[in-house]
């Protein structure tokens, strides 16, 4: 049994040594850097408690259990947990319990993202985004927020998205869009029925769709020409907040941008070259 499972039993302990115990995993950031006087008064108790629990969980006396306690600390950094999306921290959790699980669930839900994507997918993807003349990104919320970052990544290599739902403009600007353009949309659940409705004009219209979902069952889905999903982990609405999803799209949206990126390297190098250079000259930036 590990030494932080050993400290959470309790097994055996009295109650001077329960406290002890308690206190240390309340403050695992702390208690490393303190010596075994500042140990026994943070838990009014003494010298000869603390190295009373420190032999009877194995070990000759406090410094080495710190040692030990240390070296299990740090392994455990590197260790993955699971997370659950919804609630990834509880209110009894340190701050580097929050930071580690916090961690844990952005490589978790990055990996579970990589699993579903297929290559076949990411390249019409990017086929899609290249010969396009304009990009619309439709997305609402948080979803938006993943828009506007991708929107900024596109324009230093020369292409301008729109954010459809700009202004509550998602209606006009899907009108304007002709079949040389492609319509991305970014819906954990594919709820919007004001998507829905511009999927379906936009199908009618032969203008290509991109969409990014974890709800890969909604009818619209089948309108669109390419259909990206997501793990599908979090609830609609019983959640701290949308880190799960977000991730994903932040991924997802990550990687198109670098394989298109990838697919004119040097042009899009060079284009960076001559930009940097006028905006020195100009002190543009």
């Amino acid at each position: 049994m590990s030494l932080l499972k050993k400290l959470k039993s309790k097994e055996n302990f009295t109650d001077t040594e329960q406290r002890i115990a308690a206190y240390i995993l309340t403050n695992l950031d702390d208690v490393p850097d303190m010596v075994i006087q500042q140990l026994a008064e943070n838990t009014f108790t003494s010298h000869s408690a603390v190295i009373r629990l420190s032999q009877k969980l194995g070990f000759s006396g406090y410094r080495s259990f710190k040692v030990a306690l240390i070296h299990e600390i740090q392994s455990n950094k590197h260790t993955l947990t699971n997370v659950d999306p919804n609630f990834p921290f509880l209110p009894m959790d340190g701050s580097m319990d929050i930071a580690k699980k916090m961690a844990d669930l952005t490589i978790e839900t990055i990996r579970k993202t990589l699993v579903k994507l297929e290559k076949d997918k990411l390249n019409k993807a990017v086929d899609l985004l290249q010969k396009a003349d304009q990009i619309f990104l439709f997305a609402t919320g948080d979803s938006q927020i993943r828009a506007r970052s991708y929107q900024n990544k596109f324009i230093k290599i020369n292409k301008h998205l729109i954010i459809g739902d700009d202004y509550g403009e998602s209606a006009w600007n899907a009108l304007s869009m002709g079949k040389n353009d492609c319509a991305l949309f970014i819906s954990y659940g594919g709820n919007s029925a004001t998507h829905r409705k511009i999927i379906k004009y936009l199908n009618s219209m032969k203008i290509p769709c991109i969409l990014l979902t974890a709800n890969t069952e909604q009818p619209t889905s089948k309108l669109c020409d390419l259909v990206i999903e997501v793990p599908y982990d979090e609830f609609d609405f019983f959640k701290v907040g949308t880190f799960s999803s977000q991730i994903s799209f932040e991924y997802i949206l990550d990687t198109l941008f670098s394989i298109l990126y990838a697919r004119e390297y040097t042009k899009n190098l060079n284009s960076l070259k001559r930009k940097s250079e006028a905006a020195k000259k100009w002190e543009l930036l």
